[in-house]
């Protein structure tokens, strides 16, 4: 396995599994991660704001407090990205980590690669990347809003709007080419670095899209940054150029 380069990043894994946390720690330790573990939900949050690492990898099912109640509690005081193991079958199960602040989730029983392979790309895109289309100020104003991609924050007004990295992320690719629709599918391999296998997995960018509308829309149900291309994905209004008219 190929070292990675620069600091050591930290990730917790919680879970209630022993055998899961064992198998974990070791990958993502030979790979050059640093690794702190939990085996419940309140471990997980003490271990979390003592530790302070840079992902989470968040299990569901888990006694004294599970995943999703650990993700809204995290999501109190931290954008750090999160990504929830579930061996729930329903579909629906799956999309409410999702809505709880989640930025990726991977079905047990689950491949360590494929893990792997989900938080090199989720820590690869919270990072300051910057998109082609964004001006060399990195400074975008539409409306109320205020996008600053050097320093990765938004505002509205003059209220800061918290948004996770992959929200971030997101907002950054649809204003990168305003005005042009994307697929869900693209927009998945852009942002979370995937091809979907199933239609489900697509399900991953409509929640983020929901959750961008309902901190950046006026009114969230009648969109008007955030738009949705039928057919086809979603798009962000047409940022017009200084001095330009439609």
């Amino acid at each position: 396995m190929k070292k990675l380069e620069n600091h050591k990043e930290k990730i917790l894994v919680v879970d209630d599994e022993a055998s899961i946390r064992r198998i974990l720690e070791t990958r993502l330790s030979m790979i050059g991660y640093d690794v702190v573990t939990a085996a419940d939900g309140e471990e997980a949050l003490d271990t979390f704001r003592n530790s302070e690492p840079d992902l989470v990898v968040l299990d569901v099912m888990m006694p004294k407090l599970d995943g999703y109640g650990v993700c809204q509690e995290l999501r109190k005081e931290s954008d750090v990205p999160i990504i929830m193991l579930t061996a729930l079958g329903d579909v629906a199960d799956r999309i409410t980590g999702l809505e709880l602040g989640a930025d990726d989730y991977v079905v047990k029983p689950f491949s360590p690669k494929e893990l792997e392979a989900r938080i090199r790309s989720v820590l690869r895109r919270v990072e300051k990347t910057g998109a082609p289309g964004i001006p060399s100020s990195g400074v975008i104003h539409i409306n109320t809003i205020r996008i600053d991609t050097n320093k990765r924050q938004v505002y509205k007004g003059d209220e800061r709007i918290r948004l996770t990295g992959m929200e971030f992320s997101l907002l950054e690719l649809l204003v990168s080419r305003s005005g042009e629709p994307f697929s869900r599918s693209e927009i998945l391999q852009e942002v979370w670095g995937y091809t979907p296998e199933r239609h489900v997995d697509t399900r991953v960018v409509d929640v983020h899209i929901s959750r961008l509308r309902a901190k950046l829309e006026d009114d969230p149900s009648n969109p008007e940054l955030i738009l949705t291309a039928r057919g086809t994905g979603y798009l962000f209004q047409r940022i017009l150029e200084p001095g330009e008219v439609e």
